[in-house]
């Protein structure tokens, strides 16, 4: 191989590395997602502050792909610090972390900019699948999170939701297998994940997916359930 080549395979292959950085105030606990997000081969963790003002700056000088942000930092907390990134670098992917489960932080949370919401004692591995998802554009809610947002709005009927209700009504009308999906979407499930409860194959589930986010005029996933709670339609 030239070394033209090998070069050009080398910078081939640090691209397909997920530049990562932590911000979390507690010490163990950050070295423990260090640990476990390094352990695999195509992450890497570049940077970590205990604190949200350190941790902008970090991630404006790292320009990381993904970051893990705690919500419960002292000072400046961590959805003031999202929002902050989001200003800077839109592009940048967000992970909230939460050890709470108080219903005001998570419906706060789901409006900060971040792509995923994900609980402390998610399992190592699932994380590791979170990263990669978000990394390339996809939205993941915890379902714990999902339903914790869920319990924070009042019901309303679903029937005002069902098919062959008219937009000009204030309804969205979306198929019976659509709320199916969406039901599954606000739940945290992936695409893989909704193809296996409806029996379906993945390209179904993710074209249902896109017929939903264009029907209820959303941009992601998160967009989506977090409409989907605030206006009782699950």
């Amino acid at each position: 191989m030239s070394e033209n080549n090998q070069t050009a395979a080398q910078e081939q292959e640090e691209k397909k590395i997920i530049n990562i950085v932590i911000v979390e105030d507690f010490k163990l606990t950050r070295v423990g997602l260090r640990c476990a997000l390094n352990e695999n081969p195509d992450m890497k963790v570049v940077a970590e502050s205990e604190d949200a003002v350190e941790g902008i700056k970090l991630i404006e000088r790292c320009k990381p792909d993904v970051v893990l942000m705690d919500l419960g930092l002292p000072g400046m907390n961590g959805i003031e610090a999202m929002v902050k990134v989001k200003e800077f670098a839109p592009e940048i992917k967000i992970i909230a972390l939460t050890s709470h489960d108080r219903e005001e932080e998570v419906v706060a949370a789901l409006s900060s900019g971040a792509s995923a919401y994900c609980l402390k004692d998610i399992d190592p591995q699932k994380l590791a699948d979170v990263v990669r998802d978000v990394a390339v554009g996809v939205c993941w809610i915890d379902p714990v999170v999902a339903q914790l947002a869920l319990n924070a709005f009042p019901k309303v009927e679903n029937i005002g939701f069902l098919p062959n209700k008219s937009q000009s009504e204030g309804r969205i009308p979306l198929t019976e297998r659509e709320f199916e999906v969406l039901k599954h979407l606000v739940t945290g499930k992936s695409n893989t994940e909704i193809a296996k409860e409806l029996i379906v194959s993945v390209h179904t589930a993710k074209a249902h997916v896109c017929s939903i986010l264009q029907k209820m005029c959303v941009n992601d996933r998160v967009q989506a359930a977090v409409k989907a709670v605030k206006e009782g339609m699950v």
